[in-house]
């Protein structure tokens, strides 16, 4: 029985009887994400769920409280799954608006509060959002409750603004005063009125895609439970466990390796609105924090600071990483392992007790048994002889049905038998028995920088509108610290002159482009590569570029006095 109560138009839902297969193997959780909550509360309720600078919550006040918002939700004309756009960071606030929607049926849409006009706009209108969540002290110089009241003025189907942390303003809804007025008894009444079912979408994800439109993930209550609580398998997390995550809440990351494990198996988490390495150490010291992620800029800024010996990480168990977990070990001390995640649904890793040879090399296997995993030649349905590097495909209880409004997107995304093309490139590895997976590139072309995606296709359309630009490509460049930063390589048109970096990111923000997707290097050259049949051979640039910095990294250790060009 797949239960879902609440459907919606454009969402593809699990066939019924894989559904019902998933759910008779355990695959799939027999709960919806807030009904795991309840009965994590009712068993643990003076447990600490969550911990901040500024307060905790335990599993009982995060349960009363979030029953309180999201039947004040409902109250104030929100409907089961209607779709809320979040610009909230890593706080208190945005746990209980999350699981208030997640016990109302409301569809959080994963974005950011660093999203400007263009995503949030496109965002709006894919999803076709009724309800907008905002922080209101999230960034001292941007007023996100005016930006939001600015989007809704031009949107046809947006109606209620939720403002957390600041006043509500004219047209607003505070937070703290939906939950103030609604009374617990009561709460708890409306919102079993019309729950959602196992088979309702819990949240809209995002696709880390190569273009300006992201494509819309959904993710549903026992599909999505059921694949977080695999992971956490996979990883040994106990009840005991206690994680430290310094990063957005929105993420599918955020979703699978902490809420879902804190709401459905009784784990603590230490939240951190924004990163402070030095605040990050003394956090994990001072809550005996065991697990900590690094999926972005942690792990290299960890690599380079010098008073790690002054902290004391003896709680934790492990460190997980998107890679070079062997060099992180050896600086930290602590058992790591790489990481693989990809929001359509698959999830590799490896415990801290598993080989050097897995959790180093590799980035480990799936927690699922149901999941089918292959290496295929790309463009093609053909498997790479063993050894050799392919594209990674899956299929399995948690793998995307398809694309939210997008039959394009949807017929290309998989092969004949259902296999989902990730655009990764791997090799496998049997190491005790256990084939692994090792990442060794994309065929797409975005940029991973620090874990937030950028598609290159979206940023270059907006820097050839620049009247001094004939052409631009972005490629990935190294960076130490995020992995990959963006470097813009443009074609002047006759007698104009590039534009340098700063003024670039001024004309493309005013756009309405999100500031950390702006190139963060501009390359000046007369034309472009290609390859031997005359298309753009983006691969040499990205050669180009590594080389240039390489050189003047040289450069810089020969000479400290030595600057490298703007």
């Amino acid at each position: 029985m797949q239960d879902i109560r609440h459907p919606i138009e454009g969402v593809i839902y699990h066939p019924a009887e894989r559904a019902a297969s998933y759910l008779d193997s355990g695959a799939w959780m027999r709960s919806s994400v807030g009904d795991a909550l309840r009965a994590t509360a009712r068993r643990l309720p003076g447990k600490t769920a969550f911990i901040s600078d500024e307060g905790s919550l335990s599993f009982q006040e995060l349960d009363e409280q979030s029953e309180r918002l999201g039947a004040a939700l409902l109250e104030a004309g929100l409907a089961p799954g209607d779709r809320a756009i979040f610009q909230m960071g890593t706080t208190l606030e945005t746990v209980l608006a999350l699981a208030a929607c997640y016990k109302a049926g409301i569809v959080p849409v994963c974005s950011l509060p660093q999203h400007r006009e263009l995503e949030i706009g496109q965002l709006i209108r894919q999803s076709a959002a009724r309800g907008y969540f905002v922080q209101a002290d999230f960034h001292p110089s941007f007023d996100l409750a005016a930006f939001a009241r600015k989007m809704a003025e031009g949107s046809d189907t947006l109606r209620h603004l939720v403002v957390a942390r600041g006043p509500a303003g004219e047209g607003g809804l505070s937070l703290r005063d939906l939950i103030a007025g609604m009374p617990l008894a009561a709460a708890r009444r409306r919102l079993a009125e019309a729950p959602p079912g196992l088979g309702d979408v819990l949240s809209f994800q995002l696709s880390g895609g190569t273009t300006g439109m992201p494509k819309i993930i959904p993710r549903f209550h026992a599909e999505y439970l059921g694949h977080a609580l695999a992971c956490a398998g996979m990883y040994k997390l106990r009840e005991d466990d206690r994680f430290m995550w310094a990063l957005p809440l929105l993420h599918n990351a955020a979703q699978v390796y902490v809420l879902i494990p804190v709401f459905a198996m009784g784990v603590s988490a230490v939240l951190m609105p924004r990163l402070d390495l030095v605040r990050m150490l003394e956090l994990i010291e001072e809550h005996r924090v065991t697990r900590a992620v690094s999926i972005g800029p942690i792990a290299p800024q960890l690599m380079t600071y010098p008073d790690l010996a002054r902290h004391d990480l003896s709680a934790l168990r492990l460190f997980i990483t998107m890679s070079r977990a062997d060099r992180l070990e050896a600086h930290l001390g602590v058992p790591c392992s790489n990481l693989f995640g990809i929001t359509e649904g698959l999830l590799l890793g490896s415990p801290p007790d598993a080989p050097a040879a897995r959790r180093f090399q590799t980035q480990g296997c799936s927690g699922c048994p149901q999941d089918e995993l292959r290496l295929l030649e790309p463009d093609s349905e053909k498997p790479v002889a063993p050894g050799q590097m392919g594209e990674l495909c899956f299929r399995g209880p948690s793998t995307l049905p398809g694309f939210f409004n997008a039959p394009e997107a949807n017929a290309q995304a998989y092969t004949s038998d259902g296999f989902y093309r990730t655009g990764d490139m791997m090799t496998a590895h049997v190491v005790d028995g256990v084939t692994c997976y090792a990442f060794e590139g994309r065929l797409r072309d975005n940029i991973n920088r620090g874990g937030e995606k950028i598609g290159c296709e979206e940023v270059e359309g907006l820097v050839g509108a620049h009247p001094a630009v004939a052409e631009a490509r972005l490629v990935a460049m190294p960076d130490p610290v995020y992995g990959e930063k963006g470097c813009i390589y443009i074609v002047p048109r006759p007698g104009q002159t590039a534009p340098q970096v700063k003024e670039l990111a001024d004309f493309l923000v005013a756009q309405g482009l999100a500031k950390y997707k702006c190139p963060e290097r501009v390359e000046v050259i007369d034309a472009f590569p290609v390859t031997k049949v005359g298309k753009l051979d983006k691969p040499a640039l990205k050669r180009m570029i590594a080389e240039k910095l390489a050189g003047e990294t040289g450069a810089q250790d020969q000479d400290p006095g030595q600057g490298s060009p703007a």
